[in-house]
């Protein structure tokens, strides 16, 4: 059986979670800042990563990538569609803050969605873009939980204010990949508490059947 951590980082309050096996194997998600403070929770816990994996490119979720990947010299996994987004202080949208942020491009893109298999890991890359054209989920159906990103969040859903976004695929992104999933499922989102997918559906005012 698989855990969860997390660890709430930066000043977007981003969240960044490690999935870990029996083994003390572990992926990243999201490595949004404080490198330094990640790496000692890491190996504090004798954590061994082997990939860093984005559901997106946005410069809360991307600030401690690099330091990361170096230190443990593992690749990094991002959507076709935001390639070129970690390079890009535009695109990651941290031109429009005090900290223009550039990482080195991706080693790994995803292209095609479905099941994949990384080392011991076995998930379900998701395409859900609305908050960003790349935006990514991952599934891992036998332990009944998702890295959802910016898609939903407790009582809420990602920004569709923000430039490469759009309201409609966000609603779209969420009926099709999440409120398919079974209501045990556990959301791990990328700013605030996790959630049960059954709340969500009962009391997310944003979630299709309540509009």
């Amino acid at each position: 059986m698989l855990e969860v951590a997390m660890k709430t980082v930066g000043p977007m309050r981003e969240n960044v979670y490690v999935v870990i096996q029996s083994n003390k194997e572990v992926l990243i998600f999201d490595p949004g800042a404080e490198a330094d403070q990640l790496i000692k929770w890491i190996d504090g816990n004798a954590w061994k990563p082997t990939a860093i994996l984005q559901t997106h490119c946005h410069f809360d979720h991307i600030g401690g990538l690099d330091q990361l990947r170096e230190y443990y010299k593992i690749p990094v996994y991002v959507h076709a569609l935001e390639s070129d987004f970690l390079e890009d202080p535009t695109l990651n949208l941290s031109s429009m803050t005090m900290e223009p942020i550039s990482q080195r491009k991706p080693e790994h893109i995803w292209e095609t969605m479905g099941e994949v298999s990384l080392g011991n890991f076995k998930f379900k890359v998701r395409h859900t873009p609305g908050h960003s054209p790349g935006h990514v989920i991952y599934l891992f159906d036998d332990d009944e939980f998702a890295i959802s990103g910016d898609l939903v969040f407790a009582g809420s859903v990602g920004r569709t204010d923000l430039p490469n976004a759009n309201h409609q695929q966000l609603m779209e992104s969420i009926h099709h990949e999440i409120m398919t999933l079974p209501e045990e499922f556990m959301l791990y989102p990328g700013h605030g508490n996790p959630t049960l997918l059954a709340e969500e559906l009962h009391s997310n005012p944003y979630f299709p059947n309540h509009e």
